[in-house]
């Protein structure tokens, strides 16, 4: 805590809390206070210190006097994690002038390998947020501290004599050892006290097949880079699965022909497109009944020796036979949205392959604690409308949104106790409301999906008096005068056995406790492989005669909804869609022309004997027989970012697996996609090139083509310094990292769902998606498209004021005090990556001064902006490389987000460089040549490995 106290945290708590109250004086009706509540809000946050407990060196400098080892301008990292569903990702958090701005991937941790997610470069604005729990609330009212410890203390006097029973604690998927130590303690002191766990986005069904198969709870840790042939079923592999960062790298490190000795070759089977399917060399669209019978023919073949049946697809036999070819070396991953079932057969299946120790490992859950989730909150559920639970006690968890049912059993329970980040709809109907504080404000600890642990320190001090989720357990637990430890102490306690001092720094600077991870298992299947293949389900058709049946899916961005007031997240065009701002029910094209419907058609949905309203979006590739409702918007007790975005659809989720029907109300509703928002004048075979690997093998510079047409004269750059990149579309996956990265370190705005419906977005960097083949089935390309840093601009000589200009290192720069925003540029650009400030949206968006990148201008409304390769990085490394000596190495924000390495930045005029190297890949083409503008970025093409038998 020492390298933090002395953060210059004084004007950001300020100015956070002067923007929070100013909402609660002057803001909408529904949020506001009367000044006496808010006064007594302020004197409750003042008295919740009593509480917090976030550790030792808990002081605030005065800014007049810098603290020591502070140096304006030069920005520290600290190692941390990012955890999302109890899974931590290693991340570094930079900051300048005490200040967390921007998050980093930590490359010594095996989830991260330096990689992020969105989610983690999002949760910088998670911190900031201005909407966060501030201040104790009793039954929706500020409320002192000491009337939480009296109540607290009173139902510990009559648990004391009950032994527990009728206490209720719910929590996310824990798999913290600190946290896990504290609730197991509480547990014990109370046997009759019950701990309850819940993911609604949890692979649940996973953790269930997996004691189906093994006969106790086991986790599953792939190796993608050791398969040769991997097939996914409805896969969420390099997507949200445990580790997928760490997935995707390995992935992708087999899939460029040009440096991979051998190529591996992917399959998918899905009802509706993702990530993996994206990539894959072959991807089939098949409703989840369907699916669920072409993966009994595979057990069945593979376990049994089973023949085919008449009705298997023409492409079933090649692929079984390509994974019994590859014995040792194939690999087959489920998704959670198949039964406990079909994963039990899956690790069957692997095993009869011999993938064990190869493949794939055994090791034992990363969970603090396995439970059966579903079964769980089931009886949590059904005590507490039968009055069995007095006090309940929800940490970090928002069931009362996720579950349905559960707002009206909370009800019923007499004292209700919420610890949220940010008002909820569980606080809303707590009787306590008391603000957690966010993992950047306390210690903590967590594992990753292979076990190690990373320990979390804070970044900052508590922002509004938030209250860290040990000093609560302590407070409920321990009696009254025991002493509270902090996070720290906690946190330190639980590692005091294998840590000393000087392990325990170590452990704090790398962001990962050595030998923490779990060693394989070598726990045997509990029934003989025959006996783990199913009796096939009988003939299916091509779709369910009784309509198309519902698929509830987690939103690729907002998650369960935990992520719904994060604006950045909002914007962030959807993988598969490029939705903003909203949650449309996806359909299949099928599906579009049998009922006549195009993209923002609404419909009523009738599933299960419930019935809402949705607008439908057309998704290429999605099967016929599904239609997929994407839960985690529509929230009903949020902040100002996520009020009034998308559509709440959890209560058709008991649905999921039933026939639906879908009856078009004749209304159209506006719903904001970047798709179609910037068309280059190509077709998708001249921008995302692609060819199989058998064409490279016979030629490997067969989609290389002329990088420029004829010319009349050339104006080359002459720095000594030649800034450029290389971008392999073999490894892009379209997660989207870069792009939330890109924001991040630039300060893009935020520009709403209005202006994004006017193609106003400002997105410096786009992942452009084309779809090539029928729409049924096609084939799906991604690229991500920025400024090409072109050396012969047409964008240069446009410009009336010269705002825009070329430096000697080959840079298209932006001098934005000369752009008068005529947007000549713009419509001179052919690659269509400029974006010009129709409004003030830095100004408008809802987040502290503080919280953004000092070292880049935040622009104003009236000139054009665009990618610049970070040219602020670039500043910093020369300034270094002036004072000692140091090699100009430059990585840009997208390069260093990306999980496959997508990205290479660098010095062109080094021949060593890496940037060099690649661009003397065979693969290495130039977008849009015929413009002669002689781009600084040029694209590996893609190559896929279709399996002969089967073709393309």
């Amino acid at each position: 805590m020492d390298e933090i106290a002395g953060m210059d945290a004084a004007r950001s708590v300020a100015d956070a809390c002067r923007g929070r109250w100013h909402r609660l004086l002057d803001g909408p009706a529904d949020h506001r206070l009367g000044r006496r509540q808010v006064m007594q809000a302020v004197a409750a946050s003042l008295m919740l210190d009593g509480l917090a407990g976030c550790g030792q060196g808990e002081s605030l400098f005065p800014a007049v006097r810098a603290p020591a080892g502070i140096v304006p301008g030069r920005p520290d990292h600290y190692a941390s994690a990012h955890v999302l569903g109890g899974d931590a990702l290693g991340i570094v958090v930079r900051h300048t002038t005490g200040r967390p701005i921007k998050i980093e991937g930590n490359p010594h941790h095996p989830a991260s390998l330096g990689a992020t997610d969105p989610w983690a470069q999002a949760s910088l604005l998670d911190f900031y947020d201005p909407d966060r729990a501030a201040g104790l609330l009793y039954r929706g009212r500020p409320a002192g501290a000491a009337a939480l410890r009296a109540e607290l203390a009173a139902l510990r006097d009559r648990l004391q004599a009950r032994q527990g029973a009728g206490l209720r604690l719910v929590t996310g998927r824990v798999t913290s050892p600190t946290l896990g130590r504290l609730i197991d303690r509480a547990v014990t002191r109370w046997p009759g006290a019950r701990w309850h766990q819940w993911e609604p986005a949890w692979r649940a069904n996973a953790d269930a097949g997996a004691v189906r198969a093994y006969g106790r709870p086991v986790d599953l840790l792939p190796y993608p880079a050791r398969a040769d042939v991997i097939l996914a079923l409805d896969s969420d592999l390099i997507g949200s699965a445990p580790g997928h960062v760490r997935h995707a790298r390995d992935l992708a490190g087999r899939r460029n022909p040009a440096r991979t000795a051998r190529m591996s070759r992917l399959y998918a089977i899905e009802p509706t497109p993702t990530l993996i399917g994206a990539v894959a060399d072959h991807r089939f669209p098949a409703a989840p009944d369907a699916l669920r019978r072409l993966l009994g023919m595979i057990g069945a073949a593979i376990l049994q020796g089973a023949a085919l049946p008449s009705d298997a697809p023409r492409w079933l036999a090649p692929l079984i036979r390509d994974l019994q070819a590859h014995r040792g070396a194939a690999l087959l991953h489920a998704g959670p949205s198949l039964a406990p079932e079909d994963h039990a057969l899956v690790l069957a299946v692997n095993e009869a392959l011999g993938g064990r120790g190869r493949t794939f490992d055994l090791i034992d859950p990363t969970a603090y604690r396995s439970v059966d989730m579903a079964s769980d909150m089931a009886e949590l559920l059904d005590d507490m409308q039968a009055g069995r639970v007095e006090a309940l006690l929800v940490l970090d968890s928002n069931p009362a949104f996720t579950l349905p049912g559960f707002a009206d059993a909370m009800a019923r329970v007499d004292l209700t106790v919420a610890l949220a980040r940010a008002p909820d709809e569980t606080s809303a109907l707590a009787r306590w409301s008391v603000p957690l504080a966010h993992d950047f404000e306390c210690w903590g600890d967590a594992r990753a999906f292979d076990g190690t642990a990373t320990i979390m320190q804070p970044q900052a001090l508590p922002l509004f008096g938030a209250v860290s989720a040990p000093a609560i357990l302590d407070a409920l637990a321990e009696p009254e005068g025991a002493g509270s430890p902090g996070s720290y102490d906690a946190c330190r306690l639980t590692w005091r056995d294998r840590l000393d001092d000087a392990a325990w720094r170590d452990a704090l600077a790398l962001g990962v406790v050595g030998g923490t991870a779990h060693a394989p298992l070598d726990t045997p299947l509990r029934l003989p492989l025959r006996d783990l293949a199913p009796p096939l389900p009988p003939v299916l058709p091509p779709a369910a005669p009784d309509g198309p049946r519902l698929a509830c899916r987690p939103d690729p961005h907002l998650w369960d909804g935990r992520f719904a007031n994060n604006p950045w997240l909002q914007e962030l065009p959807r993988p598969a869609t490029r939705l903003v701002w909203d949650n449309p029910l996806l359909i299949a094209p099928a599906t579009a022309r049998a009922l006549g419907l195009v993209n923002g058609a609404e419909v009523e949905i009738a599933a299960g004997g419930r019935t809402m309203r949705l607008p439908v979006w057309i998704v290429p590739g999605q099967a016929a027989g599904i239609v997929v409702a994407q839960f985690g918007a529509g929230r009903h007790v949020v902040g100002t970012v996520g009020r009034h975005a998308g559509y709440d659809t959890y209560p058709l989720r008991p649905a999921e697996g039933a026939a639906v029907t879908l009856r078009p109300t004749g209304r159209q509703v506006a719903i904001a996609s970047t798709d179609h928002h910037d068309i280059m004048d190509a077709g998708p075979g001249d921008i995302a090139r692609q060819g199989t690997l058998a064409e490279f093998l016979a030629r490997p510079d067969f989609l290389k083509g002329d990088a420029v047409g004829p010319e009349l004269y050339r104006l080359p750059p002459g720095g000594q310094t030649a800034w450029g990149m290389s971008i392999d579309l073999n490894a892009c996956i379209g997660c989207n990292a870069c792009v939330a990265a890109c924001g991040a370190e630039n300060n893009v705005p935020v520009v709403g769902k209005d202006a994004v419906l006017h193609q106003r977005e400002m997105h410096w960097l786009r992942i452009d998606h084309y779809f090539d083949g029928p729409e049924d089935a096609p084939d799906i390309r991604r690229q991500p498209v920025l400024c090409m840093q072109c050396e012969q601009a047409p964008c240069e000589v446009v410009c009336p004021f010269g705002a825009t200009m070329h430096d000697q290192e080959g840079l298209n720069v932006m001098v934005y005090n000369r752009c008068a925003g005529t947007r000549f540029c713009s419509n001179n650009c052919p690659y269509r990556v400029r974006r010009f400030n129709y409004g003030a949206y830095a100004a408008a968006e809802p987040r502290p001064a503080e919280s953004r990148n000092p070292d880049v201008t935040v622009r104003a409304r009236g000139v054009m902006e665009k990618c610049t390769f970070c040219i602020q990085r670039i500043a910093q490394a020369r300034i270094a490389h002036d004072i000692d000596g140091t090699p100009e190495q430059v990585t840009t924000a997208c390069q260093a987000a990306c999980p496959t390495r997508a990205f290479t930045f660098g010095d062109l005029n080094d021949p060593a460089s890496d940037v060099a190297r690649r661009k003397r890949s065979p693969l290495d083409y130039v977008l849009l040549p015929e413009h002669n503008t002689r781009p600084r970025v040029t694209y590996e093409a893609q190559i896929r490995n279709p399996n002969p038998e089967i073709g393309t």
